[in-house]
């Protein structure tokens, strides 16, 4: 009788081992996380997978900046475990070949695991949302803001759809992020939408497309995007200052210091491009924003200039600085040829 319950509660803990280990391979898992298997999968079966990160590019650009595949990579080093999407509005799935074979840095960017880069359809990803109505009707030609007002609108629909955390293509992650729902605070009581996460579904985010439609004012900067999450927030309830290095909550949705994604304000931005006595360890930020689009000077890495930004790649994006490298290296033997 003893070895027969012995033999049982063996097939029991063998059985009970097997389902943890189950678990503990699934995105959310118990104990740790496998590295998404990539295979050849499609955006559908890409969107049930895990928590996700979101890039948008809505100009038809299809060359990134150094900056862009920057942000992309360093998501996809510090969310090893999630699906990193890149959306490109230029993009269609007959020249994503074209593009990988003419953009060796993006080429790289798509080998990783992880990386996953599709078409931006807007008619496609506005459809069931409150956004379809106006986008179907609106003129984009008269838009002064359009590249921006599609960047605000597509982003909102994406993450009610799918859920997940959206970036900015000026963002180096550092860290995760630890919270779900969350707003970004870019300063006191005023709301980023450069960063952003929520769950599948939010009503927040629904309430947030609702108000983009029923407030819509093209000719305002931001007003589609920080000033609608900064209106939306403050109709939750009275903001309040930060205190000392603490997150505020309102409503189960957490504001997040400011020092978590905006260390260096937007009026310090130069800061990144200079040289500091001492690397800067950003102990309370999980990531950076460069401000690439708010100082309107597109800046470059300079090899070999000991900048914050440059050691910033050197340690957050390492494929995309060697690159850099690469193609100065590349440049500066060109140029030693010609005077030969």
């Amino acid at each position: 009788m003893l070895k027969e319950i012995r033999l049982y509660l063996c097939i029991f803990f063998v059985f009970a081992f097997g389902i943890f280990y189950e678990l503990s391979i699934e995105p959310g898992c118990i104990f740790d996380c496998k590295p998404i298997s990539k295979k050849f999968l499609t955006l559908q079966e890409v969107m049930t997978q895990g928590k996700k990160i979101i890039f948008l590019e809505t100009t038809n650009r299809l060359q990134p900046s150094q900056l862009v595949l920057c942000s992309v990579e360093s998501a996809a080093r510090i969310y090893f475990d999630r699906p990193v999407l890149f959306f490109m509005k230029g993009l269609d799935n007959n020249t994503l070949v074209d593009v990988k074979s003419s953009c060796p840095a993006l080429s790289a960017l798509s080998a990783m695991d992880n990386v996953f880069i599709f078409p931006l359809k807007m008619d496609i990803l506005f459809q069931d949302t409150p956004l379809l109505p106006w986008y179907l009707q609106i003129n984009t030609t008269k838009e002064k803001h359009w590249v921006y007002i599609s960047s605000d609108a597509s982003r909102l629909a994406m993450l009610w759809k799918y859920g997940g955390i959206y970036m900015d293509t000026d963002v180096i992650s550092i860290r995760p992020i630890p919270v779900a729902n969350f707003l970004a605070a870019q300063s006191s009581q005023f709301s980023s939408n450069g960063i952003f996460g929520f769950q599948q579904h939010h009503w927040f985010l629904w309430d947030c497309m609702n108000n983009f439609v029923e407030n819509y004012n093209g000719d305002i900067w931001g007003h589609q995007g920080p000033y609608l999450m900064t209106r939306m927030l403050k109709g939750l309830s009275n903001l309040t200052d930060f205190q000392n290095l603490e997150d505020q909550m309102y409503h189960n949705i957490s504001f997040l210091h400011p020092h978590r994604f905006y260390p260096i304000s937007y009026p310090a931005w130069r800061k990144y491009y200079e040289v500091w006595d001492s690397m800067p360890d950003f102990n309370y930020s999980y990531a950076l924003h460069l401000w690439n689009f708010m100082n309107q000077e597109q800046k470059n890495v300079t090899i070999g200039s000991n900048t914050l930004v440059e050691n910033l790649y050197k340690t957050y994006c390492p494929t995309t600085y060697q690159s850099l490298v690469q193609a100065a290296e590349g440049s500066e033997a060109m140029s030693l040829n010609q005077t030969s």
